[in-house]
């Protein structure tokens, strides 16, 4: 993991194998491969067992009865084996198996898409959690230092080196700190919930492993990015519009074959007999063996509306690659230019807070001597408020571009959740 977080690196593990979206993934690689078998069993030779009892009479007022056939009751025995097989000259059953097997090979990469969306879901969301636990910590201090203030304003002003004002205003800060205290929190039990939620587990289940949070993980050194070009046709959703693409091409082979006459073999070898132990007599014997021919002559046009509803199909999937291309390519630009702002603003941010800290102690150190009024140190108080507040935020929003910008490249996010074993993947 470039956090090296272990909670993060758990709870990407623990998705691997109990996130419902992932689960249902899954469900649908297993529905395509069972897909693919039918198609697969289609073009194989079919062997079938048969045998039956039958005992019937002809009514006497049947037409043949009254040309002299028996209305006696009589039985039928029959066993044997019954084969057939298309010979698929023109390629129908072979077109119909490529079309399955490229749904086969989409739904594996959806299956993927959906993984590396979870983890990138569970990341955002622990990111903006940690995120939030850190402002949380940092009003905590806010409240701090604003407590402070109300004291030291009303001594002061005991003292009558001070006026109601600044006793107040001291008070009014630390009932707007409480109330940013009472946002966060709501926020942070969200977060959880929230992270709960991707893991398929209850609400607050999560609360006691994320309750205390030691702010944002450190930002990565190095992002091994390398070369975008190349990462970015590794999105599986870009593999998942070619494998679909190429179904479509497929599904248009089928439905041009469908043109052509369908030739196939069959052929039947048993045993019959109207008494159960002539059945092992040689004269019981019966076989049958030849070719059928269907051409189609008249459908009412029910094959050429089968190939243009095909190609109409191959085009939507073309556009819909070219679409998901040029996406990847929009959501690589964005996610690098992202990355790159947020770090130097990261750095600017820090030193902002570093020079806001040392106007706060100048101005409150003027203020304890008497040379500055208070409203210096309540604007060098706030100012400082919030450039941390924006320093943290920025701290996040970091950390949450290096989420983007794996999931726009495609790449994975998590060792876990890569190395998971998927079952149905092809």
């Amino acid at each position: 993991m470039l956090f090296n977080d272990g909670t993060l690196s758990e709870l990407q593990a623990e998705a691997a194998a109990s996130n419902l979206d992932l689960q249902a993934a899954v469900a649908r690689i297993e529905e395509s491969r069972a897909q693919l078998g039918l198609a697969r069993a289609a073009q194989a030779p079919q062997l079938a067992a048969e045998a039956g009892y039958a005992r019937s009479a002809q009514s006497e007022y049947a037409p043949l009865a009254r040309l002299g056939a028996p209305t006696t009751a009589s039985s039928a025995w029959q066993l044997g084996l019954q084969a057939g097989w298309e010979l698929d000259l023109w390629g129908h059953l072979r077109q119909l198996g490529v079309a399955a097997d490229a749904r086969l090979q989409a739904s594996g990469y959806g299956a993927q898409a959906v993984r590396i969306s979870v983890a990138g879901d569970i990341a955002r969301t622990y990111l903006l959690l940690r995120g939030a636990q850190a402002q949380l910590a940092l009003a905590g201090q806010q409240r701090a230092i604003a407590a402070d203030l109300v004291r030291l304003a009303e001594s002061r002003r005991r003292h009558g080196v001070a006026t109601r004002f600044e006793a107040a205003a001291a008070r009014a800060e630390v009932a707007v700190t409480d109330a940013r205290r009472a946002q966060l929190k709501q926020q942070r039990d969200a977060l959880m919930n929230a992270l709960a939620l991707l893991l398929g587990q209850a609400p607050r289940e999560l609360d006691a492993r994320l309750f205390d949070g030691a702010g944002p993980p450190p930002m990565p050194r190095e992002l091994p990015i390398g070369v975008a070009s190349e990462l970015a046709s590794q999105r599986p959703d870009i593999l998942r519009a070619d494998a679909q693409l190429r179904a479509a091409l497929a599904d248009i082979g089928a439905a041009e074959a469908d043109f052509y006459p369908r030739i196939r073999l069959t052929g039947s070898l048993g045993l019959q007999a109207s008494a159960l132990s002539d059945l092992g007599d040689w004269g019981a014997r019966r076989y049958s063996l030849g070719p059928s021919l269907y051409l189609p002559l008249f459908d009412g046009g029910r094959l050429q509306s089968q190939l243009a509803l095909t190609q109409a199909r191959h085009r939507t999937a073309a556009i819909t690659y070219q679409q998901t291309v040029l996406n990847a390519w929009h959501e690589v630009d964005d996610a690098l230019g992202a990355h790159v702002a947020e770090r130097e603003r990261h750095t600017q941010l820090t030193l902002a807070v570093a020079q806001q800290q040392a106007a706060l102690d100048v101005a409150r150190r003027a203020w304890q001597e008497g040379t500055a009024d208070f409203t210096a140190v309540l604007v060098a108080q706030r100012t400082l408020i919030a450039g941390q507040a924006m320093l943290s935020e920025c701290a996040t929003a970091a950390a949450l571009s290096v989420v983007a910008l794996y999931r726009a490249l495609g790449a994975g996010w998590s060792d876990a959740l890569a190395e998971a074993p998927v079952r149905g993947k092809p």
